[in-house]
């Protein structure tokens, strides 16, 4: 268990703290401030945050969407590059946060923004950015990674550097009140898969990382149990603060990763569209059934500390306690909506796989282009 940690995100956590911007932001710094579809001028957002900047010279780009695009972003990086902006606020869910981290990193780059996801150039500089969460999901207001597609060709791929770490983030769970069912059902999922992604690897004897992702686990299941009555400041500041915690890097570190479910998942996003965490939902448990036995004994600590299965806590039960948590929420595990046939949806896949490199993945790289494929005709039916 060896690792070097650091999160310089500074949070700044409850109701009314979109107004912390003021002084999160330098004065002197020329701002953009990069946002979706418009909701956040319909929750009261846009008003506090632009409360918050009344003192900066800013100027904002709409029309991030859900998954970002590269054709989108580019259009932000040519903004920033044209108005010498030499700050980024990111307000959204993790859509807009990641494509800003994209933007934040293009803008610093003579060349083409998608040699930074094929890994032909190496982030250097980025300009500096904050974040107003606005739903809890995937933890990438305090993390130093995105994912971005390219639409033209259907491509779902993510990068990571410190140099797009948010300065701060503003985390106010008040914003959660307008949000519909279906976006909150995806942050619960989002953050669960996260947790299970650095969790359910091998046993490493690493106590303090395995009971933190215990009680995430635990906390995000309650959520989940509690989902009828989530309309109170106590159910969504625990939402919040989970999938914060989820992917805030601390409980992955001196650990075995997997992060294979999200891998075969982001295929399905950019083939279909469909929305991420419910890619995840469709990925993971036909991948656990296939890794079962190199998963067995965290499985079995699963089923025991999570599930509280006792002497029933079985590698095969605790699968099936994941699936019926699913289930419990309205959410499938197996996906029928494709074109053609279910043998062409599953070679689409694994087509994309092996163009994306993805041939061994998994914390022990064993999930081949073959094991993917197996795993598949299980998720699709």
């Amino acid at each position: 268990m060896q690792f070097t940690y650091s999160n310089p995100t500074t949070i700044f956590f409850g109701q009314g703290q979109i107004a912390a911007i003021k002084n999160a932001i330098p004065a002197d710094k020329k701002v953009l401030m990069i946002y979706g579809g418009g909701s956040i001028k319909k929750n009261g957002v846009y008003e506090q945050t632009k409360t918050a900047l009344d003192a900066h010279t800013w100027l904002e780009f709409s029309g991030v969407e859900p998954n970002p695009t590269k054709e989108t972003l580019d259009k932000a990086v040519a903004i920033v590059k044209a108005e010498n902006i030499d700050f980024i606020l990111a307000v959204g869910g993790g859509s807009v946060i990641d494509g800003s981290k994209y933007v934040a990193a293009a803008a610093k780059y003579d060349g083409d923004g998608w040699d930074i996801m094929t890994r032909k150039h190496t982030v250097t500089d980025a300009v500096p950015l904050g974040a107003v969460l606005t739903l809890p999901a995937t933890g990438s207001e305090s993390n130093s990674g995105a994912v971005i597609t390219k639409a033209e060709t259907h491509d779902k791929l993510a990068f990571m550097t410190p140099h797009v770490h948010p300065r701060f983030a503003v985390m106010d769970p008040d914003v959660m009140k307008t949000l519909p069912e279906h976006q909150l059902l995806n942050g619960l999922v989002d953050a669960w898969v996260h947790t299970c992604e650095q969790y359910i690897t091998r046993n490493t004897n690493a106590y303090v990382q395995d009971a933190y992702a215990e009680g995430l686990l635990r906390s995000l299941k309650t959520l989940g149990e509690q989902f009828a009555s989530r309309d109170n400041d106590e159910w969504r500041a625990n939402l919040m603060w989970s999938a914060n915690q989820a992917l805030n890097g601390l409980i992955g570190v001196g650990v075995p990763q997997d992060w294979a479910t999200h891998m075969l998942g982001h295929e399905f996003t950019a083939l279909w569209g469909v929305a991420h965490a419910r890619s995840l939902a469709i990925v993971q448990p036909s991948l656990l059934r296939n890794q079962i036995e190199a998963k067995r004994e965290k499985l079995e600590q699963m089923g025991k500390n999570v599930f509280f299965l006792g002497e029933n806590a079985t590698a095969e039960a605790t699968i099936d306690a994941i699936e019926a948590f699913y289930h419990q929420l309205g959410v499938e595990t197996h996906f029928s909506e494709y074109e053609n046939t279910k043998a062409d949806a599953v070679s689409a896949v694994v087509k994309q796989l092996d163009k994306h490199g993805m041939t061994a993945l998994g914390e022990n790289g064993a999930i081949t282009l073959e094991a993917s494929e197996k795993i598949l005709e299980s998720a699709i039916q």
